[in-house]
């Protein structure tokens, strides 16, 4: 039994690893660049409209992210981290690029989510989400 617990637990720390390579957009920061832009497009028939939009920072990290309608911007969150490159917070704007909500993180010493603490755009606490674990 105690075995099992032992390699399910080093399953998921190599899970957690291979998840953690570096993926093509943070390639950019081999690649010497100063930050990147990765645009999506949607087209339909002879229409064509931005659907979504990335910026990441010279070190890989998405620092903003837009969603698209076709009549205009749907919503935008920016992004901040520590310096283990956790994300530690996400702000969310509307449409009217208004802040809606703002998010924190909290994590666990083994790198996994502990908690999300939801405010509202006045700085008031409105729910925190707790990340729960379960290894068999």
């Amino acid at each position: 039994m105690k075995t099992k617990v032992i390699i399910t637990l080093v399953l998921a720390m190599i899970a957690e690893l291979l998840s953690a390579q570096i993926s093509p957009e943070r390639q950019a920061k081999l690649d010497g660049h100063k930050s990147m832009t990765v645009k999506e497009w949607n087209t339909e028939g002879k229409r064509r409209w931005l659907d979504h939009l990335t910026v990441y920072d010279a070190d890989g990290f998405k620092v903003e992210e837009i969603e698209y309608a076709v009549y205009g911007q749907k919503e935008r969150l920016t992004f901040k981290y520590d310096a283990n490159g956790k994300c530690i917070q996400e702000v969310v704007y509307d449409d009217r690029n208004r802040v809606s909500r703002i998010r924190k993180y909290e994590y666990n010493p083994d790198g996994t989510k502990k908690k999300q603490y939801n405010y509202l755009p006045n700085g008031k606490l409105f729910s925190v989400k707790t990340y729960e674990r379960i290894v068999k």
